[in-house]
């Protein structure tokens, strides 16, 4: 996916930020927020369902503030935040090194969630031709 989010990163920056909508190996859905610059900045819960995972992109988008961000602190470099909705987590971010480096973080979300372009990759299973089909015919 890290893959992705660089490819991608010159029309991050016209956007300001992207959800991208993606399946894991056990069949379940994801997203992510990424940055203008392709760094990711939170991942969310599996999800049975992709509809799920656009219904919780749309409500976040619409009011980012109804959904709690709520801090923590784990040894003395890994800062990271929490998002959930009436108790229930959604999503983890990324860690970060300082706390000036995660409210930075948190305040790219407030900024640009509710503007970003959805991404959806989830039904693509590859994105690139396998390496056979590029090399026959290249002698």
């Amino acid at each position: 996916m890290d893959f992705f989010l660089r490819f991608l990163t010159k029309f991050l920056k016209k956007t300001m930020g992207m959800f991208v909508i993606s399946k894991r190996l056990n069949g379940d859905y994801k997203f992510i927020f990424a940055s203008r610059k392709g760094k990711t900045i939170f991942t969310s819960i599996g999800c049975k369902h992709k509809s799920d995972c656009e219904q919780m992109i749309a409500a976040f988008k619409e009011n980012v503030t109804l959904f709690a961000l709520t801090q923590y602190k784990k040894g003395a470099d890994k800062h990271f935040f929490r998002i959930s909705k009436d108790g229930l987590v959604l999503a983890n971010s990324r860690k970060y090194s300082t706390a000036l480096m995660l409210a930075k973080g948190i305040d790219e979300i407030k900024k640009y969630a509710p503007t970003a372009e959805v991404l959806d990759f989830s039904e693509n299973d590859a994105v690139f031709p396998e390496t056979e089909s590029v090399m026959i015919g290249n002698d």
